[in-house]
C-alpha cells in the first residue's frame, strides 16, 4: 500500500513537472539565480544592514561608534585616524568635533611635538562604547542567530575584512610606487632639458667675451 502511494506521488510530480515544463515558456521558468544575480543581491543586503544600524539607537552613529572603536583607551593620531576610517580629512575632523563637543572624547598634543594631535575618549566616551557596543551586539547577534550559521558568517565577514584591508595596501603601494615613477620621470626631463641649453648657453658666453675683446684688438691694432 505504501509503495502504491510513494509511486502515485512521484508519478504526480513528475505529471507537475511535465505540465509546468510545458504550460510555461522557458524564459518565464524559475532557475537559480546566476552569479551576478547573487552578487548584486549581496551588496544590497550589506547596504541593508548598513542602513538598518543607522536606525539602531545606540546613543552615537555608526560613524561616531567607527572612531570610538578605533580610539579606544589609548588614542590614536588624527592622520591615522582618516587613514583608517578611509575618510578624507574634512570628514574625519567633523565626526571628531562631534564627540569633543558631546564630552565623549578630547584632543591631546603628542609631547614633544604640538603639531600632532591624539584624539583620546573621556570616561563618558567609554561608557557610550560599552552601550553601542551592547546595541550593535544584540541587534547583530539575533540576525546571526536566525540563520543558523553564526559562526560560518562571521568568520566571513573576517576574511572580507582582511581582504579589503590588503587591497587597499596593494592600492597605496602601487600609488606610491607610480608617484615615485612620475617624480623620476619629471626630475630626469628637467636634467635633460638643461643639458640640452648648456651648448647654448657656453656659446653665447664665448660669444659675449670675443664681442668684449674685439675693441681692444682693434685699439691695439691702431697703436
Amino acid at each position: 500500500m505504501d509503495q502504491r502511494r510513494r509511486g502515485n506521488n512521484e508519478a504526480a510530480c513528475f505529471v507537475r513537472l511535465t505540465n509546468y515544463e510545458c504550460a510555461v515558456p522557458k524564459e518565464l521558468r524559475l532557475t537559480h539565480p546566476s552569479e551576478e544575480d547573487r552578487t548584486t543581491s549581496a551588496i544590497l543586503t550589506v547596504l541593508r544592514i548598513s542602513r538598518v544600524m543607522e536606525r539602531i539607537d545606540a546613543g552615537v552613529s555608526p560613524q561616531q561608534y567607527r572612531m570610538l572603536k578605533l580610539i579606544g583607551a589609548g588614542g590614536e593620531r588624527s592622520a591615522r585616524l582618516a587613514e583608517k576610517l578611509a575618510v578624507a580629512k574634512p570628514t574625519l575632523t567633523s565626526t571628531a568635533d562631534s564627540l569633543v563637543a558631546a564630552g565623549l572624547a578630547y584632543r591631546e598634543p603628542e609631547p614633544g611635538d604640538r603639531r600632532v594631535v591624539r584624539l583620546r575618549l573621556t570616561p563618558a566616551g567609554l561608557a557610550a562604547l560599552e552601550r553601542a557596543d551592547q546595541a550593535y551586539r544584540t541587534w547583530f547577534d539575533g540576525l546571526l542567530a536566525h540563520t543558523g550559521r553564526s559562526e560560518q558568517i562571521l568568520a566571513d565577514f573576517m576574511l572580507l575584512d582582511e581582504s579589503m584591508t590588503e587591497r587597499r595596501r596593494a592600492r597605496l603601494a602601487a600609488e606610491a610606487e607610480a608617484s615615485t615613477a612620475e617624480a623620476e620621470a619629471s626630475t630626469a626631463e628637467a636634467n635633460t632639458a638643461e643639458a640640452a641649453t648648456e651648448p647654448d648657453a657656453a656659446q653665447r658666453a664665448a660669444a659675449r667675451r670675443a664681442a668684449g675683446n674685439a675693441p681692444a684688438h682693434r685699439a691695439v691694432g691702431r697703436q
